[in-house]
């Protein structure tokens, strides 16, 4: 599977587009649309280059999430993907590789508690972050939203 529109949107939403490098709250030099990988201070990057680092990033967290899925025969639907892929993205793979909310999912993914374990990730730098409560929160929504 892939990130389809809603997921990119939704992470697009929470990590805004920034042009240059900055420091994120956790300490970690950032750039674009929450692109990590090599990036130092005084970093400059366009729209389209903002863009191909995503494609890029969401690759990583989408080949996790995939494999994860065909270990555990999962079936997923496009929402769950998207919500779950966003959290990678965020969280990196090793602490979604260690997280209960794997654990839960592998187990079952419609579980209710699911909800929950979204909304323990919340800190960066030791603080509960106001921007990842509201990011947990839309992750929870999108990935229990109802078929249309």
């Amino acid at each position: 599977m892939n990130t389809g529109k809603q997921g990119r949107d939704l992470i697009k939403q929470f990590e805004g587009y920034r042009s240059t490098s900055y420091l994120c709250p956790a300490g970690v030099w950032t750039i674009g649309y929450g692109h990590t990988k090599g990036v130092t201070a005084g970093q400059y990057c366009t729209r389209a280059d903002a863009e191909r680092f995503l494609s890029e990033d969401l690759q990583t967290a989408e080949n996790t999430l995939n494999r994860f899925a065909e270990t555990n025969d999962l079936v997923l639907r496009q929402c769950q993907f998207d919500a779950l892929v966003s959290f990678i993205f965020n969280v990196g793979t090793g602490n979604w590789s260690k997280s209960t909310l794997r654990k839960l999912v592998a187990a079952d993914p419609g579980d209710p508690y699911i909800r929950y374990q979204f909304s323990r990730w919340v800190y960066g730098g030791g603080k509960e972050l106001p921007g990842l409560v509201r990011r947990r929160k839309a992750e929870a929504d999108l990935y229990f939203k109802e078929p249309t």
